[in-house]
């Protein structure tokens, strides 16, 4: 499976198994267009509560406890702002959070946007989770985004939007080998994708990897949009003010 570096900046990548190759796309139209939203369009956004010590812990040897905490609160809130000032994406956007009460979410992010907590046990799971519920309240594509990377905004996740009329899958890929966006198609079935959610190494550098090669296993079509910085470790925090181009 090979992938082909597209005009405006994303990937496309095929999903239809051994010897799978370049596809040929376009580019997408003007994404400030309203017409690449759907009514039945949802973006999830997970995120933790920013508790200090629970949160970004991997940054407390720098930071400290509410340092680390701190960075969890600011990158959250950073890409809620830019979501709010799309107005049409945010009424179709629901915050998922984790390590708070929905008292605590609610008075720290206000009245918008749409709030409730992650579901199950495990990332995968509670990814999982919350696709099915965005799908059983009426979704059609669905994107669902972590809150680590700086450079998110809401160009690039109507992109991701755009994608998924033409492919059942949609990837924006981290530097550190994650990936910060994941998106499903109105025709991908949820049970079809359960592979990619149970047993990942979840916080390893194998994730992207392991998450292209089964859908490439599972003949579905995939496009990667651009390779973003999250922040995670303290060599990450170069690019919480400044932040590379896409790649």
């Amino acid at each position: 499976m090979r992938t082909e570096t597209i005009p405006c900046s994303y990937t496309a990548r095929t999903g239809t198994g051994t010897g799978a190759g370049k596809i040929p796309l376009h580019p997408p139209r003007s994404l400030s267009a309203d017409t690449l939203l759907r009514s039945s369009d949802r973006l999830i956004i997970f995120t933790r509560y920013p508790r200090p010590g629970v949160t970004k812990t991997r940054l407390i040897p720098l930071l400290g406890r509410r340092g680390a905490a701190g960075v969890q609160r600011q990158l959250t809130e950073r890409l809620l702002a830019r979501v709010a000032a799309d107005p049409m994406l945010m009424e179709r956007t629901t915050v998922q959070f984790t390590g708070g009460t929905h008292r605590q979410v609610r008075d720290w992010l206000g009245r918008q946007p749409a709030i409730a907590p992650q579901q199950g046990d495990g990332l995968g799971r509670r990814m999982l989770a919350a696709l099915a519920r965005a799908r059983g309240r009426g979704g059609g594509r669905i994107i669902l985004v972590g809150a680590d990377c700086p450079a998110l905004d809401p160009a690039l996740i109507r992109c991701g939007f755009n994608l998924l009329a033409e492919h059942d899958i949609t990837v924006g890929p981290c530097r550190d080998g994650g990936y910060y966006l994941i998106g499903i198609a109105r025709q991908t079935g949820l049970t079809r994708i359960i592979p990619l959610f149970a047993d990942m190494a979840w916080g390893s550098s194998r994730v992207l990897e392991q998450t292209l090669a089964r859908i490439d296993r599972l003949k579905l079509s995939c496009a990667l949009l651009p390779t973003l910085v999250d922040i995670d470790r303290p060599e990450d925090l170069a690019y919480l003010h400044h932040h590379p181009c896409p790649q």
